[in-house]
């Protein structure tokens, strides 16, 4: 599997404030220096609607991976920490599974969490998470609203809006899932 850290092409934020859940991603689709398309939406409800993901790496890879969370929460429902350790130890084991190029940001009511072909089901400090290429930025700048009286989404709109400026493989064209918590 190549080295997450290098993958381009979007930016995924996630944020936890004020009793919301928010994921939120770009629209752009980068294939090395030429932007393909700039309305991609890769962040979506799964199953129910009680659990909101967004992806960044290859979106073939990551539906595959979309289908297959939605699998594990229909067989753990309502435990979203389970079924993303489930699914990760499938991922990490599995020799189809290992080649999928992908990473996901994942939340419900009660948590967020990073998973990654790795193994790693993470959950963030601070009420924040962000992944792909521009999410370091997206990251710092909504760590750094946090503190504000900005609500949640506020938050990750202008973190978004940041990222964008500075990441070449991020756009504006922002999609947003919204969960109360």
């Amino acid at each position: 599997m190549s080295d997450p850290t290098n993958w381009h092409g979007t930016t995924i934020l996630g944020v936890r404030k004020g009793g919301k859940a928010i994921i939120v991603g770009d629209g752009q689709v980068s294939m090395g220096q030429t932007i393909m398309k700039g309305n991609a939406r890769k962040v979506r409800p799964l199953g129910d609607g009680s659990v909101i993901a967004g992806f960044a790496g290859a979106t073939a890879d990551a539906m595959t991976l979309f289908e297959r969370l939605e699998g594990k929460l229909e067989k753990f429902p309502g435990q979203l920490t389970r079924a993303c350790v489930d699914m990760a130890k499938d991922w990490r084991t599995d020799r189809y599974l290992r080649r999928l190029e992908a990473m996901m940001i994942v939340a419900d009511k009660n948590v967020s969490l990073v998973l990654t072909g790795t193994g790693d089901v993470l959950e963030p400090e601070h009420g924040v998470v962000a992944i792909g290429s521009g999410g370091n930025y997206a990251l710092a700048a909504a760590r750094a609203l946090m503190d504000t009286d900005m609500d949640a989404e506020t938050i990750a709109r202008k973190a978004m809006a940041i990222a964008a400026e500075i990441c070449v493989y991020t756009n504006g064209n922002l999609t947003i899932e919204i969960l109360n918590t």
